[in-house]
């Protein structure tokens, strides 16, 4: 298949994993649309540019995609100007740390919504336009930490596990219509969330990866591009880990 043109939307994709994501969708020439919630637009328009440079055509734009609202207009506005979306990414996630004795609702709701509610909103705002196009690839980032849990992080665990339960039952229902539903689950890698970590956690965590080092961006990117790609059209309801074998 002829990817050049592809119309890419990467929720979270003005900084670390997402931008790394785009610019490997950068490479095939595609049209890729950067949602973010940035609080200043300097970061998502550096993403563009890089883009733009590759070769690659590309947009930002910030809203709140645990909003239903602000994610069906987003959509629709992609579809009447583009007539098509064949990727979407699900990236968008934040961290409200702490012991769930102390953790508040608030911090609860909030990451609940932003890294699983958003998966939600723009799963189902894409999915009509994919089964009529019969195409169309999915990849949700979830995390290790869905799969083997971590202190601290109930909130942020819970999500991405959920965010894999949503991944499979997805991809069942899409199948017929040869649309994939993935997930990529990373490990410790190195970005600003992370960068953010008390450094006794970074310790705990890089004491767990057998192949001792953090993983990057590009990591993980590559795997998302893989998944997107002719030669994982046979895959689909997957969690792929990129963790440096920290889970096995």
């Amino acid at each position: 298949m002829d990817h050049s043109g592809r119309v890419v939307i990467i929720t979270g994709g003005s900084r670390g994993i997402g931008r790394a994501i785009a610019l490997q969708f950068a490479g095939e020439k595609a049209k890729i649309i950067i949602v973010h919630y940035d609080p200043d637009e300097s970061a998502v328009e550096e993403t563009v540019k890089m883009i733009q440079e590759m070769g690659a055509g590309a947009e930002g734009h910030k809203i709140d995609v645990s909003s239903r609202d602000d994610v069906a207009a987003l959509f629709k506005d992609v579809i009447s100007r583009h007539g098509k979306i064949d990727v979407l990414i699900n990236n968008a996630g934040i961290t409200r740390d702490n012991l769930l004795l102390r953790m508040s609702e608030k911090d609860w709701d909030l990451v609940l919504d932003v890294n699983l509610k958003s998966v939600f909103n723009c799963t189902q705002a894409v999915l009509k336009p994919m089964m009529k196009q019969r195409y169309g690839a999915i990849v949700n980032i979830s995390s290790v930490v869905g799969q083997i849990g971590n202190a601290s992080q109930v909130n942020y665990s819970a999500s991405k596990a959920g965010i894999m339960g949503f991944t499979k039952s997805i991809a069942r229902e899409m199948a017929s219509r040869n649309i994939t539903v993935n997930a990529v689950a990373p490990g410790y890698i190195a970005t600003e969330m992370t960068d953010a970590l008390p450094e006794e956690v970074k310790k705990s965590f890089m004491s767990q990866i057998p192949l001792g080092r953090l993983g990057s961006t590009e990591d993980v990117a590559g795997a998302v591009y893989w998944l997107c790609s002719d030669s994982a059209r046979y895959i689909t309801g997957q969690v792929i880990h990129v963790n440096g074998g920290m889970f096995m």
